[in-house]
């Protein structure tokens, strides 16, 4: 007897395929936004100034949580819980200082009377504001997801070992990040 084999191709899960649709959709919001940036910055009105110093910490911050979250999928995926539901809270908690650190930036730049938004505001700041603060809200978004496998790592009722939420949640953390650093990069060096 003969065995045929079939050779199906291998079918994305939806949620993923959503997932990579989103993230698509943010880095075309992202090189539009950076994109009007850089347009912007050749008008004589534009204002030069560094980027805080707690900007460059917060860079550290969200390169180590991507750390963490990779960490914390393998621990998954080994079925360690423990580690695993310790690493899920050190990345939720590098996330929430990702975000104070970059709302502490921001307040320094008005200490420094660089006005963010308003009337005495810049074009300079009010991009520099805008474009981080949608990626600020892109990382709440990812913290809130964090929280949500968080709170499932811990509840007694749900005992699914289905790795699909640590994957999606795990994804889209490395893209705030890529995206952070993409950002970084382009205030410091390119815009």
């Amino acid at each position: 007897m003969t065995t045929v084999q079939t050779n199906e191709p291998q079918r994305i899960h939806p949620y993923k395929f959503t997932l990579w649709v989103g993230l698509g959709s943010i880095v075309m919001m992202f090189a539009g936004l950076t994109s009007a940036y850089v347009v912007k910055k050749n008008q004589s009105s534009w204002l030069e100034f560094d980027l805080p110093q707690v900007f460059w910490y917060s860079t550290f911050v969200i390169l180590l949580s991507s750390v963490t979250i990779h960490l914390a999928a393998k621990a998954f995926k080994a079925r360690d819980m423990g580690r695993y539901r310790t690493l899920i809270t050190v990345t939720a908690a590098l996330g929430v200082a990702f975000l104070l650190m970059q709302t502490w930036g921001f307040f320094e730049l008005e200490a420094k009377n660089i006005a963010l938004v308003g009337p005495k505001s810049n074009s300079a700041a009010s991009f520099l504001f805008v474009i981080t603060g949608l990626h600020m809200l892109h990382v709440l978004g990812g913290v809130i997801a964090l929280l949500v496998i968080f709170a499932r790592a811990y509840s007694v009722k749900v005992k699914s070992y289905s790795n699909l939420p640590i994957q999606l949640a795990a994804t889209y953390w490395h893209f705030v990040d890529v995206l952070w650093i993409y950002l970084f990069i382009f205030y410091n060096w390119i815009g």
